[in-house]
């Protein structure tokens, strides 16, 4: 075994692989959330309604929206194959373009043409109070961020560590027991390393390295022309996740702790509950309809736009940071993959396993808390890297000096070689390792990076941005058409679901008893 950098990593692996227990990492249950914006044939954002064959966008838990009435948003339940998450996020897409017509979905992160924010739809819920929740929500996130940065699209990875692991873990720490509070404690201290290491998931899969001009108009910015249509950085990875994207200024007065589950909760429902001027001047209810939610500074826990958060289902009702507080951490939400357009389906099995690998190594390796100038270096860390990721001799910030990103990046994947072993176990394909070799490749080779690729590929082409996502939306269209045969049992599962969340509306609406002031006071108070 090679000698490791961090002596509690080292003695992490080292004591689950004398443990005995074959497969100790093994088993972990693997979700996605895709989302794409539903666009014309031309490859204008689609003003039509959600179409009805594919449920209530309310309660189908498999296919919703999120800001847009056209951002749809593809839902798995767990796995604990990623082969059997991929199938399954084929299917669902089989099953939704054979319900859009001439629509089609938009194969990029970054959005298609879009000539202002009122071409962006808000989602629509119906009239139940949850439903107007959710669109007065959004009907805020609009007033306070602009349209435009809430028609972005990604890919976020599920994941929950499998339950040997707990218990493997408390036995190796000496803790009385694998509880809420351990499990916790230990997805908290992933949750740290994530924002230490986290940038390195932006230069391997960042695949937003370009904008139409549209995206950024009316906007100040440092972006390069590269044709007539297209703004981009030189050495970008991803736009998405960078300060024109989701990393968005406005929510720059929001720090969140992830010390503790305490801490994190504790800071999320001060910035719930304390007003904003900006917020408040825009008015919550104004001539008798709402315009958000409330006048501070997160509606809710969920407007905080952070790279991974720690997540709980919830109940009906209940608010996230609540479930949390309850209930303890049941998952990570990994946010900060792009939309690969070289996939079908936006992601791929290397992916998820390195994403897998890369939890895995957050939180077995040391993690001790997180002060506010580290966090503010880390968070500059992550935006250097979506920026200027590719760029030579790029530096980062490590322990509170300059440090080469290819070297650091290096270490990283060193000390996943004992994780993916652990993966691999009693596997002789090796999946884990083979995924990390081409992750390796990536490093010593910047033009092999998803982002490169994308902009070599249109420079060959000699397409814009635009030009580019729109052909390559229109392959992943035939694709799906032509794909044969058709799980035809799963897409006969896929109907009945869609039938189901109808009627299960319906019943919402005809249950509602209070007015929506009353709910929302409820609910914002529970």
């Amino acid at each position: 075994m090679r000698q490791f950098t961090d002596k509690r990593f080292e003695r992490r692996v080292a004591s689950l692989v004398n443990s005995g227990q074959r497969g100790v990492l093994r088993g972990g249950r693997k979700g996605v959330e895709k989302e794409a914006l539903r666009v014309t044939p031309q490859g204008r954002i689609a003003q039509t309604d959600h179409p009805p064959a594919l449920g209530a966008a309310l309660t189908n838990p498999l296919i919703t929206t999120d800001f847009s009435e056209a951002l749809i948003e593809l839902v798995t339940p767990p796995f604990g194959q990623s082969w059997e998450l991929l199938q399954y996020l084929c299917d669902l897409h089989q099953f939704v373009y054979k319900h859009l017509g001439d629509e089609m979905l938009w194969a990029t992160s970054m959005p298609c043409a879009v000539g202002s924010d009122e071409e962006i739809p808000i989602a629509r819920y119906g009239p139940s109070n949850v439903g107007r929740l959710k669109t007065t929500y959004r009907n805020g996130l609009s007033l306070r961020y602009g349209r435009m940065m809430q028609a972005i699209a990604g890919v976020h990875f599920n994941y929950s560590f499998p339950a040997s692991l707990w218990e493997a873990l408390a036995s190796i720490e000496s803790a009385r027991a694998a509880d809420t509070a351990f499990i916790s404690d230990e997805y908290f201290a992933a949750l740290r390393n994530y924002r230490r290491f986290g940038w390195l998931i932006l230069y391997l899969f960042g695949t937003s390295p370009a904008v139409s001009r549209a995206f950024l108009a009316g906007r100040d910015h440092d972006l390069r022309p590269l044709d007539a249509d297209t703004l981009y950085l030189p050495h970008a990875t991803s736009l998405r996740m960078s300060d024109i994207g989701y990393r968005n200024k406005n929510q720059a007065t929001v720090s969140v702790s992830v010390n503790n589950l305490q801490a994190y909760t504790r800071d999320l429902n001060h910035a719930i509950r304390t007003p904003f001027p900006a917020y408040e001047k825009l008015g919550v209810k104004v001539g008798g309809e709402f315009r958000q939610l409330s006048a501070n500074v997160l509606q809710v826990g969920n407007e905080y736009y952070s790279f991974i958060r720690p997540k709980r289902v919830t109940q009906p009702g209940e608010r996230p940071t609540l479930a949390l507080e309850r209930r303890g951490v049941e998952y990570l939400e990994m946010r900060a993959l792009d939309v690969s357009v070289f996939d079908p389906v936006g992601v791929n099995q290397d992916t998820l396993r390195f994403a897998e690998a890369f939890l895995a190594l957050c939180l077995l390796r040391d993690s001790p808390p997180i002060e506010r100038d580290e966090q503010q270096a880390l968070d500059r860390n992550h935006v250097t890297v979506a920026r200027r990721g590719r760029e030579p001799g790029l530096c980062l910030r490590c322990d509170g000096r300059d440090r080469p990103l290819r070297e650091w990046a290096r270490e990283l994947l060193d000390d996943m070689d004992a994780v993916c072993e652990l993966l691999d176990q009693d596997d002789p394909s090796a999946p884990y390792r083979r995924s990390l070799a081409r992750q390796r490749e990536r490093i010593e080779d910047p033009a092999v990076t998803p982002s490169a690729r994308l902009l070599a590929e249109m420079s060959d082409a000699g397409e814009t941005f635009f030009q580019f996502a729109l052909r390559m939306s229109r392959v992943h269209k035939d694709y799906f058409l032509d794909l044969y045969p058709p799980n035809e049992s799963r897409l006969a599962e896929f109907a009945i679901a869609a039938e189901e969340s109808h009627a299960q509306q319906r019943r919402i609406e005809a249950a509602d008893r209070d007015d929506f002031d009353t709910y929302l006071a409820r609910y914002l108070a529970g």
